[in-house]
């Protein structure tokens, strides 16, 4: 199994590090570039020429490989109900970005046609996970308690996955924050498959890690491409069928807490305007606040040394959630 893992692991980041050259020239030629909001700070408006969905890419290796695993450790519901996440997540991300680089704005799929596929697609996978595993409680970290919630997972399950994919999609702001907070957290639960012995899954999950490393290559500072709602509403799925499969619905939250955080800061923001007229932060999601100028009332840091900072985060946020899940 981690002979397989590590197999998988390399070819996925060769695989990747070989084919994104390829994939930007033809999302280049297709002039399928990130369209920039006239709210972001400016000195991201420089980025309306990059080449997006780059998420392809890495959604399709790993599931390429993952299925080819299965040839040798057999199918399972749990597998599908994996790859259905990723791949469904993805798929969802991708008429997105398709809607908004063809109407040339930011205007993609409307925001409640957006949430009920995400629901939809939810619903599915708690059927299939219901059917072939039928364990639908949650286990208390730290105690021997494991509460049941029969038909009202499927609430859970809604939240997780919602929750979850839209958060990686709010911090997919900047050149490699998203995949590299993304590497610790599905680091994290990569030696949970392990050590549940998932083969299929730990081949999954090292074929994913290899992909998002071939993938920073490109997207880090001065990203030639970026992951598009393609790859982040992907990757947001994938964390939650995890989270769902190994049960670790509440060390979740620990595992994805900058995904949390950026959430968060927007909610509070939001809701302050709304009720008070007044801003909590000075930019949301609250990436952006350390990159603001002081005199705006932000950190004053520079993009590399933020993202930098925020991946430190997320690895002991990824560390203390591998603690709480073993325990």
């Amino acid at each position: 199994m981690l002979v397989s893992g590590v197999i998988a692991f390399i070819v996925s980041l060769f695989a990747v590090l070989f084919l994104m050259p390829y994939l930007i020239d033809y999302l280049k030629g297709l002039s399928f570039n990130q369209n920039v909001s006239e709210y972001s700070l400016q000195e991201y408006k420089e980025k309306a020429k990059t080449p997006i969905m780059g998420g392809i890419l890495f959604i399709a290796v790993p599931t390429i490989v993952s299925l080819i695993a299965e040839l040798f450790f057999g199918f399972s519901l749990e597998t599908l109900v994996l790859q259905l996440a990723f791949v469904g997540y993805g798929a969802i991300g991708f008429i997105d970005d398709w809607l908004i680089i063809v109407r040339h704005n930011n205007e993609g799929l409307r925001p409640l046609y957006k949430f009920l596929l995400q629901v939809l697609l939810a619903l599915v996978i708690f059927f299939i996970y219901r059917s072939s595993v039928g364990n639908l409680s949650i286990r208390i970290p730290f105690t021997t308690i494991s509460i049941g919630f029969g038909f009202f997972y499927a609430i859970i399950i809604l939240l997780m996955f919602a929750g979850s994919s839209n958060a990686v999609n709010l911090t997919d702001g900047m050149d490699g924050l998203a995949a590299g907070c993304s590497v610790c957290s599905f680091t994290v639960f990569l030696i949970l498959a392990v050590l549940a012995k998932k083969p299929v899954m730990v081949v999954f999950l090292s074929s994913l890690l290899g992909s998002l490393f071939g993938y920073l290559h490109y997207n880090v500072k001065p990203a030639k491409i970026f992951m598009g709602d393609t790859g982040s509403l992907a990757l947001g799925g994938a964390l939650a069928a995890c989270a769902m499969i190994l049960k670790q619905e509440i060390p979740l939250i620990m595992i994805g807490m900058v995904f949390v955080l950026d959430t968060l800061s927007c909610m509070i923001q939001i809701g302050s305007v709304k009720l008070r007229h007044k801003r909590v932060f000075p930019y949301t999601p609250i990436h952006y606040s350390f990159v603001l100028p002081k005199e705006k009332g932000g950190l004053g840091l520079g993009e590399v040394q933020t993202v930098h900072i925020i991946w430190l985060a997320a690895a002991v946020f990824a560390l203390l959630g591998l603690i709480i899940a073993l325990h």
